[in-house]
């Protein structure tokens, strides 16, 4: 019946088609279901390679499910943009077709000054693309594959479909997308300056390539393949090649290099967990590979790192030669069903992908990945794609007649089919060979299925902290808070947090007691004199004042925990009015908004770790607590002083020890203060008693 249900379909969508060819002749373009773009060139100019030349530009759209009319240009309720715009074309390849793409910037009325404007509801930002989807009669393959990364959780480019007019003239269906750059909403990572040529500054952040050396690009270094040639050349992103220092060049080459050394080894401190986020990289993989991307490793492949973080694979870009389709017409086909990318004797990109695959733990989590993502009802199930190509088609099926009726030439010139129903059917095909060869292939996942993960919580988030006069910068108040829920020591060498924009690794060696809690903050000194002791860590960049995702893994990338905070509801508002998130049960689920709670009151140490700050670690149990409480310290306590929050002395004791344990049921409930003296060195914690 399904087969049969899906034939119909087919039937009415080729139907469709040939109903609009029909039509096309007949009538002019008046309006479409997708956005129209309208580009015109001052002085009716042609757009070249370079310079960008200006001109204006109108983006008609209605909203979600509604017509497009070209009558509409001069509605200003009905125009998503209209203003000025720099636009020339870009594509090294796609140059001989007829049909060009084209990179623009949007501009303020001064013609100078970039203009960072929301386009068809992706952030704002000014660098965009308008691809030309070469050589894909499909027009969905680039589509398809972004779509999938950031549904794995992956940045990648937002697009849009639209349809195209220059100076006048109907160009086809194009892609909207955002430019891959750092930027807080695209790759976000901190942006390196010119005078970052020291660590830990020069560690970041990086955005580098793989891929051919076109235009600007120069390349900084490159890597042998297993396939002996060509070698792979690595391009600067960001910086730009003309920005790059040679010890920004240097490090950043060192990263890769260090990569390929250990690639095979998969110790947590000396293997590929401790240069890469290893999520990242199955993640690129899987995308890649389930399309059987041709150019995949060794032509736009993208890398970034954020300070102090690992190196990450992505985003995904450039898979219009993919799902069984290459440059036939230039004796290319290599886009099977049934070949690795990374091991084809031909674009294998660097060494290290092999490397990793063929290292039993890094391929037991890429199994792990790819069977969880294929079974029934998931992501990348056959069916699951099937439903979103379906849905792509059935958006495009309207202009992608008009498409094919603008550019016949070229579709005749270089692609083996040009109509929609027969792309698509092709894709599927090609798909359902695809998921079982690639999960034979794999193998099994049976020696990491059954991974313990450590019960830590993301327990308080502190991301808009109210300023003050004593403390005026909000930024430096941030801190969030991780609890061991479990009643066992956790060794936490290899966890950090995952995402980008918000960066943590702890460092080897590090544990938690059981039933204990550590801060991270922004800013340890402001936190110390905030709070009364300093924290255990300090994190990189800021907490996202509206959204952002934490994600807590291990070193192989396995999920510990994970929060998306909003300030939507159902979350509490925490949002610069002086209060802070914070778990009403430790033992509930974290990422529900209504599990939450806001809360002023004073926060604790029961882990604080100043090693790398020239003190001594030391750990505070339990806190808050009832009765005792448990103080030990890699170095021996010569006194210790509890007070009061007015600083009366309670009281004193010599122990000249590294653990002590104090008795607290003689005192009140409340918030009292530990002060510690070893040797030179001072801490202060605040401790709670219930």
């Amino acid at each position: 019946m399904k087969h049969k249900s899906e034939s119909i379909k087919y039937f009415f969508l080729q139907l469709f088609f040939i109903l609009l060819l029909w039509n096309l002749n007949a009538q002019s373009f008046t309006d479409s279901n997708l956005p129209i773009i309208l580009i015109n060139i001052d002085n009716n100019s042609s757009i070249p390679d370079e310079p960008k030349v200006q001109g204006t530009m109108k983006i008609i759209y209605s909203g979600a499910g509604q017509r497009n009319a070209l009558a509409d240009q001069n509605n200003i309720a009905k125009l998503n943009y209209s203003g000025r715009m720099a636009i020339e074309i870009r594509g090294s390849s796609s140059s001989v077709l007829n049909k060009k793409q084209y990179s623009l910037t949007t501009l303020m009325s001064d013609n100078i000054t970039s203009n960072d404007v929301s386009l068809l509801g992706m952030p704002k930002e000014h660098d965009w693309i308008l691809s030309g989807l070469a050589f894909d009669g499909s027009l969905m393959r680039d589509y398809l594959s972004f779509t999938l990364s950031r549904m794995l959780g992956q940045y990648a480019p937002r697009a849009q479909h639209c349809e195209l007019f220059i100076n006048g003239e109907y160009r086809g269906v194009y892609m909207l997308l955002e430019k891959i750059k750092a930027d807080n909403n695209r790759v976000d990572i901190l942006k390196i300056n010119p005078a970052d040529n020291a660590l830990p500054e020069l560690s970041g952040g990086y955005i580098t390539k793989a891929d051919k050396i076109a235009g600007i690009d120069v390349s900084a270094w490159t890597m042998p393949t297993y396939s002996g040639n060509p070698i792979t050349d690595f391009v600067h992103e960001y910086p730009k090649p003309s920005a790059v220092t040679a010890e920004q060049n240097n490090y950043i080459h060192s990263v890769f290099t260090k990569l390929e050394s250990i690639s095979n080894n998969a110790s947590i401190t000396q293997g590929f967990p401790s240069v890469i986020d290893v999520a990242s990289f199955i993640d690129f993989m899987i995308i890649n590979e389930l399309g059987s991307n041709a150019d995949a490793y060794q032509f736009s492949t993208y890398f970034h790192k954020d300070r102090n973080a690992k190196l990450r694979a992505g985003p995904v870009w450039d898979l219009n030669l993919s799902y069984g389709y290459d440059l036939t017409h230039w004796g290319l086909n290599r886009s099977f069903s049934n070949v690795w990318q990374f091991d084809n004797g031909d674009n294998v990109g660097p060494k290290f992908w092999k490397d990793l695959y063929n290292n039993p733990t890094f391929r037991c989590y890429l199994s792990k990945r790819w069977n969880e993502l294929t079974t029934s009802g998931a992501l990348l199930n056959a069916s699951s794609l099937s439903a979103l190509i379906d849905q792509t088609a059935t958006t495009l099926a309207e202009a992608s007649a008009r498409e094919y009726v603008r550019w016949q030439s070229d579709y005749s010139s270089y692609l083996l089919v040009a109509n929609l129903s027969t792309q698509v059917t092709g894709i599927k095909n090609f798909i359902n060979a695809r998921i079982p060869w690639m999960t034979t292939q794999i193998g099994s996942a049976s020696a990491c299925s059954n991974i313990t993960l450590p019960p830590l919580v993301i327990s308080r988030i502190n991301y808009n902290p109210a300023a003050s006069t004593e403390f005026p910068n909000s930024n430096d108040q941030e801190f969030i808070e991780i609890t061991n829920t479990g009643n066992e020591t956790i060794d936490l060498t290899g966890i950090y947090f995952g995402e980008t924009g918000f960066v943590y690794r702890f460092t080897a060696g590090s544990e938690m007691p059981p039933q204990t809690s550590l801060q991270l903050a922004n800013n340890a000194t402001v936190f110390a004199q905030q709070h009364g002791y300093s924290p255990y860590g300090k994190f990189g960049r800021n907490l996202s004042n509206s959204r952002q995702r934490l994600t807590l893994r291990d070193a192989f990338g396995n999920l510990i925990d994970e929060v998306e905070y909003s300030t939507d509801v159902p979350w509490p508002n925490a949002d610069g009015n002086g209060y802070y998130l914070k778990l009403s049960n430790v033992n509930s689920d974290n990422n529900v908004g209504s599990n939450w709670e806001i809360s002023q009151e004073p926060i604790a140490s029961t882990i604080t770790d100043l090693e790398n700050k020239g003190i001594e670690r030391i750990k505070i149990y339990p806190n808050p607590t009832e009765d005792y409480v448990v103080i030990e310290s890699t170095a021996s306590m010569e006194k210790i002083e509890l007070t009061d929050m007015q600083g009366r002395l309670l009281e004193v004791q010599t122990p000249n020890k590294s653990f002590v344990q104090l008795d607290l049921r003689k005192f009140n409930a409340g918030l009292y203060i530990i002060k510690l003296y070893q040797g030179k060195n001072r801490s202060t914690h605040k401790l709670i008693k219930r």
